[in-house]
């Protein structure tokens, strides 16, 4: 008796509404659909796509930028920190810098068919790995409208289709973002099921996504720890972990002390509701009593609080004259807090053993920065840190696709293994074996 073989995506999963899953599984077929043609496309075609999706973002940016003004508004009246909303809110000039990150994937080499290594082996065998799309790629993230246009170029570069959640808090900015992608993908003859939302499902929608298995290639959680950790236990699509930023500043005693006030008030305050900004500065206690105090006053200046030990207090005491509402005792919970506000916890350290210790402690495998001339201790804290990225001499804010020369990002991967760091066209690919032989048998 033959067994009839099921359609595991048929199947509800546990705890997920039927509508959610049956809106899932249409829309990931559609895109599966779509990305097969897509992944033999030329470079040239891909970039006509790319150019169509840059300019239609600039054609529509009245109707973009006013949904995004509805995001933003329904935002704030429902207590969203301000942090949080700088990173939902979209200006003319961040839907420009959109729309050419766009155009700058079209001067980066195409990943597709890019031979990794390669060997003729004595038997005569030719042996090739070559890089080929990841497939369907799905995406659960937060309040980041450029998130969907960054992730949709990359997708497109890279041969990929993408299944996109976005979140309610961004609903009618990603909603005209996607509507504008579709159109450019359609206007060069790819279609559009190649960029989609699941966002009318919502919650639901994502935990369907979760559970795509044989649908959906990978998931990518972009967002807050909470975000991510669901993603990552309850997925059972294979996942690349993004990482939360708790990203630490090492002022060492060999450092510029005036350019390491300029690096860290950069790090922290350029923008503050990012991943990548500065969450925890670490000072050597040989020159806490000199840098603290101009540092603080620059970091006050901008309207920061710092959540100081007993030490770096103690360097502060004078400074903080008439500041008292800008100077906290720092507890515990500190050290572990990715603030994503003008905030910034302060803690007084030995020497660089100790600030690795405190890193390793406390970080999140994110971004880590040490300022210092000393070879030394740059060598001491750059192998010592477990982290995605370490800055020497340069600020946290650097840990980014786009300053990096990727293009634009996927997200920051903070897992070991496919990707680690900012993931750009490369990450968007696997490799094949392409083994060619002239009748070769096997003795």
């Amino acid at each position: 008796m033959t067994q009839t073989q099921t359609d595991p995506s048929s199947q509800v999963p546990d705890g997920v509404g039927a509508d959610a899953t049956a809106l899932v599984t249409r829309v990931a077929r559609a895109a599966r659909a779509a990305q097969r043609p897509l992944a033999a496309a030329t470079t040239e075609l891909k970039d006509r796509a790319l150019e169509a999706m840059a300019r239609t973002l600039r054609d529509r940016a009245p109707d973009v930028l006013a949904a995004n003004a509805a995001d933003v508004e329904r935002a704030r009246a429902a207590g969203m920190r301000e942090g949080l909303v700088d990173r939902l809110a979209l200006s003319t000039t961040r839907l420009e810098a959109v729309a050419g990150a766009l155009e700058e994937l079209t001067t980066l080499p195409d990943p597709v068919g890019q031979v990794v290594d390669g060997r003729r082996l004595p038997n005569g065998l030719e042996v090739r790995r070559v890089r080929v799309p990841l497939g369907v790629v799905g995406m659960v993230y937060e309040a980041r409208p450029n998130v969907t246009a960054d992730v949709a170029g990359l997708a497109v570069r890279s041969g990929n289709a993408v299944v996109l959640r976005g979140g309610s808090a961004a609903r009618d900015s990603n909603a005209a973002i996607v509507a504008a992608l579709r159109s450019a993908l359609a206007s060069v003859g790819l279609g559009e099921d190649l960029v989609s939302s699941i966002d009318a499902a919502g919650r639901q929608g994502a935990r369907a996504l979760m559970r795509a298995h044989g649908l959906i290639d990978v998931l990518v959680p972009r967002g807050g720890a909470g975000l991510i950790r669901t993603v990552v236990e309850e997925s059972t699509v294979p996942v690349i972990e993004t990482g939360s930023g708790n990203c630490h500043v090492y002022v060492d005693a060999s450092a510029d002390l005036a350019q390491a006030v300029d690096v860290v008030v950069n790090a922290k305050t350029q923008r503050v509701g990012v991943c990548n900004a500065a969450e925890t500065l670490l000072v050597h206690q040989a020159v806490a009593g000199d840098y603290l105090p101009a540092a603080a006053a620059a970091l006050w200046e901008a309207g920061t609080t710092l959540h100081a030990d007993a030490a770096a207090r103690a360097a502060l005491a004078e400074a903080a004259r008439g500041r008292e509402d800008l100077l906290a005792e720092a507890g515990q919970e500190d050290w572990a807090t990715e603030y994503g506000s003008l905030d910034l916890a302060v803690r007084v350290v030995p020497d660089v053993d100790a600030a690795v210790e405190h890193v390793r402690a406390y970080g999140t495998g994110h971004t880590e920065a040490v300022l210092a001339r000393d070879v030394r201790v740059v060598n001491a804290f750059v192998a010592g840190v477990d982290s995605a990225v370490v800055m020497v001499n340069a600020s946290t804010r650097f840990t980014d696709g786009g300053a990096l020369g990727l293009g634009a990002e996927l997200g920051i991967s903070t897992q070991k293994l496919h990707a680690r760091g900012p993931m750009g066209l490369e990450a968007l690919t696997s490799t094949m074996w392409v083994v060619q032989g002239d009748g070769h048998v096997r003795p």
